[in-house]
C-alpha cells in the first residue's frame, strides 16, 4: 500500500508531500506522480517513489495505482479539459481497487455556483459514480491568490475589481489545504466525507485594502467596477472569452456569497487556526 499524489510537483502536491513525511510516513510510502522525471528529482532524492504519467494520457495511469493505495487527485489547473482529465485518473482508481480516494474540489461543492465550480462537481458526480471510497476536499479560495495582485494594487493605490463591498472570502494557505489533505490520507474516519475548508475568518476587500496600506504605509483602496468592464478588461488582455467569462463570475459569486462561510472545519482537522490574511500579507512583502 502507498499513498500516492497527482500533480506531486505542483505547489500543493510537494507541500502535502512535505507533510506526508514530517508526520513519519516513510518516504518509499509515498508515491509522487509527475509528468517527467526531471519534475521529481528533488523527491525521488528524497526516496519517494515516482510514477511518471499525465492527465492527457489515460493509458499512462494503467500501472501507477495498486489495490489498497491511498490516492490524492490534485485537480487540474485547465477548467474545461479538468473532466477527462480527471476522469483518466478515477478510472485507473476504480480498476487497481484503491482504498481511497481524495479529490481537492471547490468550496460548497454542488451548492457552488461559480462557472469555475462545473468541473469540480462532474468530477465528484465522476467518483461517486464509480464507487470508489472516496473524500472530498472542498478547498476555499487560497490566501496566496488573493495577493497575487499586491505589488499592482501599490502602485496603482487600488484593488480593482467587481466584487462588492459586501463581498467576503473566509480563505486559507496552501499549507492549511495540504495540511489537511495529509490529515485524512494518513487517519481513518475521512471515508466517504465531504469537507467545507477554508479560513476561520471571513474577510473583505476593504479590509484587505486596509490591511495593506498599514503594513506598507501607503494608501490603498478597494475599487468596484462593473462585471461587464471586468469582462471588457479581461478581453482586452487577450484572454479567451469563455475563460474570461469564468473570472468575471467569480467575482460576481463571491459577492453573492460564494467563499464566505466560516464551518471552521480545516482548522479542526489540521488541529490549529488556519493562516490569517495578515500573515500572508506579511509574507509576500517580505
Amino acid at each position: 500500500m502507498s499513498i500516492v499524489i497527482t500533480g506531486a510537483t505542483g505547489q500543493l502536491g510537494r507541500l502535502v508531500i512535505a507533510d506526508l513525511l514530517a508526520a513519519g510516513v516513510p518516504a518509499d510510502g509515498i508515491t509522487a506522480v509527475a509528468r517527467t522525471k526531471e519534475k521529481a528529482a528533488d523527491l525521488a532524492a528524497q526516496g519517494v517513489k515516482i510514477a511518471i504519467a499525465d492527465y492527457d494520457e489515460p493509458a499512462s495511469f494503467a500501472d501507477v495505482f495498486s489495490a489498497g493505495d491511498r490516492v490524492l487527485l490534485i485537480s487540474g489547473s485547465e477548467p474545461g479539459r479538468r473532466i477527462p482529465q480527471h476522469t483518466a485518473v478515477i478510472d485507473a482508481a476504480k480498476t487497481a481497487g484503491v482504498a481511497q480516494l481524495a479529490y481537492t474540489g471547490i468550496f460548497g461543492g454542488p451548492n457552488n455556483k461559480m462557472l469555475l465550480g462545473a468541473d469540480h462537481q462532474a468530477t465528484e458526480q465522476l467518483i461517486l459514480d464509480s464507487g470508489v471510497p472516496s473524500t472530498f476536499l472542498r478547498n476555499n479560495w487560497y490566501s496566496e491568490l488573493a495577493v497575487r495582485d499586491i505589488p499592482a494594487a501599490i502602485e496603482s493605490g487600488a484593488i480593482v475589481n467587481a466584487a462588492g463591498p459586501e463581498a467576503r472570502l473566509a480563505t486559507a494557505t496552501r499549507e492549511d489545504y495540504a495540511a489537511a489533505a495529509a490529515v485524512v490520507l494518513t487517519t481513518d474516519s475521512h471515508l466517504d466525507q465531504a469537507y467545507d475548508l477554508g479560513g476561520d475568518e471571513a474577510w473583505s476587500f476593504a479590509e484587505f485594502a486596509a490591511e495593506l496600506s498599514r503594513q506598507t504605509g501607503k494608501p490603498v483602496v478597494h475599487q468596484v467596477i462593473s462585471h461587464d468592464d471586468l469582462l471588457a478588461g479581461l478581453l482586452s488582455a487577450g484572454i479567451p472569452e469563455a475563460f474570461a467569462e469564468v473570472l468575471a463570475d467569480i467575482d460576481t459569486q463571491t459577492t453573492a456569497g460564494a467563499l464566505s462561510a466560516t464551518p471552521n472545519t480545516l482548522s479542526q482537522l489540521i488541529g490549529r487556526p488556519t493562516t490569517p490574511i495578515a500573515t500572508t500579507i506579511t509574507k509576500l512583502l517580505s
